[in-house]
């Protein structure tokens, strides 16, 4: 089976619309790419005992949590707070990153900037060879920024630790078949074929194809099978092409 994960997005500014989360979309391409199905997305206000109850319930249930936003110098940056009254553990000061924020900003560094350094007891911090500031890692829960651009980042650098060389095995059917005409077949395919995630998806106003039928999963030779069976009991002519 592979290793499940989930998403805590936090930030007041994606539930009120201000921002356009990218980083689950990115989260999610990645961990797919590693064999680690994305189970759950949370998103949740910049309120400490919220993130603390939301990430005690994934932490729990899923063998990973990523979390995105809410780790910045400001007021509303409240995720280190979170994340440690969910262990319930009391947030220290890193002096690694505090040499590294005094560095960096040399003497227009404020305390506000040093809030960036703390994390909870007993937590690890991963170095980036691209982004400035080290990823927080709480047991099986990694603290992620809310910059897309630097979320994107450190994920990359994650890469090498989460690849268990479990991946993922894809292939995709696209037929003239609206999605009520196979819906049955695609009950009886899921069901015979219980390790594959099959999934159908309309598109619209495509000029050559009406629904795009997915085959996920570990096993390659289950997936091929599973893509068989459709496009053998499917009319021929409402076969358009396999990926």
């Amino acid at each position: 089976m592979p290793r499940t994960a989930a998403a805590l997005i936090i930030g007041n500014e994606i539930l009120s619309g201000k921002i356009v989360d990218t980083n689950t979309t990115f989260l999610a391409r990645t961990l797919f790419e590693l064999g680690i199905d994305l189970r759950r997305v949370v998103v949740c206000p910049d309120e400490v005992d919220t993130i603390a109850a939301d990430l005690s319930a994934l932490r729990t249930t899923y063998d990973l949590v990523f979390t995105s936003g809410g780790v910045g110098p400001t007021h509303d940056d409240v995720t280190i707070d979170g994340v440690a009254a969910s262990f319930g553990r009391p947030v220290v000061r890193s002096e690694a990153v505090e040499k590294m924020i005094r560095h960096y900003y040399g003497d227009r560094a404020t305390e506000a900037h040093f809030r960036m350094a703390n994390m909870p007891e007993g937590g690890e911090m991963i170095r980036s060879s691209e982004a400035p500031w080290p990823t927080v890692v709480v047991e099986n829960v990694f603290v992620l920024p809310g910059v897309p651009e630097i979320f994107e980042l450190k994920l990359a650098d994650l890469r090498k630790r989460l690849d268990e060389g479990h991946e993922f095995h894809s292939q995709a059917v696209y037929t003239h078949s609206g999605e009520g005409e196979i819906a049955s077949l695609l009950e009886r395919i899921a069901k015979d074929f219980p390790a594959v995630m099959v999934g159908s998806y309309v598109k619209w106003k495509a000029e050559d194809y009406r629904t795009k039928v997915t085959f996920d999963g570990n096993d390659p030779e289950d997936v091929a099978k599973a893509a068989d069976t459709l496009v053998t009991e499917l009319d021929p002519k409402q076969f358009v092409r396999r990926e």
